[in-house]
């Protein structure tokens, strides 16, 4: 019985989140909000699924959507590439870090001035200062922005703020009873804790990881699994040290992040975190005290106003100092109007740890829902808002500069996409590149691209993604050596739909009918027709010079 309303209230919470989804979607608005108002309607104004009772049932979906949160500081790990904080190091950093310290001491003020406690204002203001990743990432890919550099910016920022998340995590982890103050050898040990898992997250990046982590790329089943075992071993390594596992899993993630297999993780880590990150800000909803919150309605929206107005303005402020054009400041600034899925995650560990009660939790909800909504408004129409801003004149008093420095990004376009790094698709490669055409090389395995030629790709074609990093829907021939047959039809199917010759790996019989069908330029035989005939055949039919 206990597991039959498990599972019901898990269904409950995913048809409930789905029709949400699905009828805010001509809104435009991201799909927490989306979670935490389908929340709101199976809980506090429907009453149809209540977590607080006591139950198995209660603990089975809590335990679904800690493992989301800890999936979702693990992908955050994963994104913490050295390479890309060095990128707009010397902005990221200090943009990052002062917008902390700056929102943290307003947001202090506010909360003290409309009558919170000093540990509910630490509380609030530290809610405040994290901007949202998740949302943030997917508009700006929604947007088509991700290689603008001022989205480059703000995933830099981004990242600076994770790292003050696990600092303030840790902090959390060492402190004991409110009641009974500050526990300086319980902080003591938790950051000492987390300074020993990152030495060993380092070192494993370093020395450990990368001969295991190439070889298990090679199936990407195996390394979708060994990827989960590495994530949650450093969670049991953080509870071990009575750290928080949301530690250990961040950890986790970036001590992969440093190899080039981590692009490819991303994606296939995405759809599982996905799932169990919705059961999280479902239940969050769920949750929620709607009386509570009622009660400190007007200093909710007082914070989303500091929220929403406050944080572009600090960013603007130290970002038109590194002299960045007015644009780019302005578009950078207006991506971090809002608070971030880790400010539920602060409170949610604040309230199980006794330091602050739901009344405060459904404060940080409230502004959440308002500031993550609007400022996805503001993201997708950044362009028309800065044309506002600046025909009135708003943004003379940040004296940026006038020149625009921004490079247009540069689309793959007329290049020739080969998939599947074994010997015939690395020779077809070779020989492409040698007469001068520009190649991209897509496998799943770096180790079978090392020394290829042209721009790599690392990841599945099958993934959407994949395709629109590789620019299939622009390339001038697509080349498949897989001996994979759905995945050859897949190609296909793609090159048909956008027009795209292509010639595919004909390497049994029984797959050339449904290869012809799906209109195949080319069909390679590799056991009876040679580099020499395919060429030929493709000069022929006009896809090569």
């Amino acid at each position: 019985m206990e597991d039959g309303t498990f599972l019901h209230n898990i269904g409950l919470m995913i048809v409930v989140a789905t029709a949400v989804v699905f009828l805010l979607r001509p809104l435009k608005i991201p799909t927490i909000v989306a979670y935490l108002i389908a929340g709101l309607l199976l809980g506090p104004l429907l009453g149809l699924i209540q977590l607080g009772a006591p139950g198995a049932e209660t603990s089975a979906v809590h335990l679904v959507a800690e493992v989301g949160i800890a999936l979702l500081l693990f992908l955050v790990g994963l994104e913490l590439s050295l390479a890309k904080i060095m990128d707009v190091g010397k902005v990221a950093v200090p943009a990052g870090i002062g917008q902390v310290v700056f929102t943290a001491l307003g947001g202090f003020g506010i909360a003290w001035l409309l009558g919170f406690s000093t540990m509910e204002s630490i509380f609030l203001a530290t809610a405040l200062t994290f901007s949202s990743t998740v949302v943030v990432v997917k508009l700006l890919d929604q947007r088509k922005d991700m290689n603008e550099l001022y989205a480059r910016i703000a995933v830099g920022i981004f990242l600076v703020q994770n790292l003050v998340v696990i600092v303030v995590l840790t902090l959390l982890a060492g402190l004991g009873d409110a009641d009974s103050g500050f526990q300086w050898i319980d902080l003591g040990r938790a950051f000492g804790g987390m300074a020993l898992l990152l030495l060993l997250a380092v070192l494993a990046a370093r020395f450990v990881l990368p001969r295991p982590v190439s070889w298990a790329a090679r199936s990407p089943e195996m390394l979708f699994v060994w990827s989960l075992f590495w994530c949650f071993l450093f969670v049991e390594f953080a509870e071990w040290m009575d750290l928080s596992p949301e530690i250990g899993a961040f950890l986790a993630g970036l001590s992969l992040a440093q190899l080039e297999e981590a692009h490819d993780l991303r994606r296939r880590i995405h759809p599982l975190m996905n799932f169990f990150t919705a059961i999280f800000f479902i239940a969050l909803g769920v949750g929620m005290d709607l009386s509570a919150a009622s009660e400190h309605l007007g200093a909710a929206l007082g914070l989303s106003l500091f929220v929403l107005i406050g944080n572009p303005l600090i960013f603007m402020v130290i970002i038109t100092r590194f002299g960045y054009s007015e644009k780019t400041s302005f578009k950078t600034s207006v991506t971090v109007a809002q608070i971030s899925e880790f400010s539920f995650i602060f409170a949610a560990v604040g309230l199980q740890s006794g330091l602050i009660d739901e009344s405060i939790l459904s404060v940080i909800a409230v502004v959440g829902l308002v500031t993550i909504a609007a400022s996805a408004y503001m993201i997708l129409y950044s362009d028309p808002l800065y044309a506002w801003c600046r025909e009135r004149g708003l943004l003379k008093l940040f004296r940026a500069n006038a020149p625009e420095e921004e490079e247009p990004a540069v689309d793959l376009a007329g290049h020739i996409l080969v998939v599947g790094m074994n010997t015939l698709g690395r020779r077809v490669a070779e020989a492409l590149h040698e007469r001068g055409e520009q190649v991209v090389c897509v496998d799943v395995d770096a180790h079978k691209m090392r020394g290829m030629p042209g721009l790599h790709v690392l990841g599945n074609i099958e993934y959407t993604s994949v395709m629109e990093e590789t620019g299939l829907h622009a390339a001038k021939l697509v080349v498949s050596a897989l001996q994979i047959e759905d995945t050859n039809n897949l190609i296909a199917f793609h090159c048909q739909r956008h027009g795209v010759p292509c010639a595919i790996h004909a390497f049994d019989y029984f797959v050339v009918d449904a290869l012809r069908e799906l209109g195949v330029t080319y069909l390679m035989d590799s056991k009876r027709c040679g580099r020499g005939r395919m060429e030929k055949e493709l000069r022929s039919a006009g896809v090569l010079a």
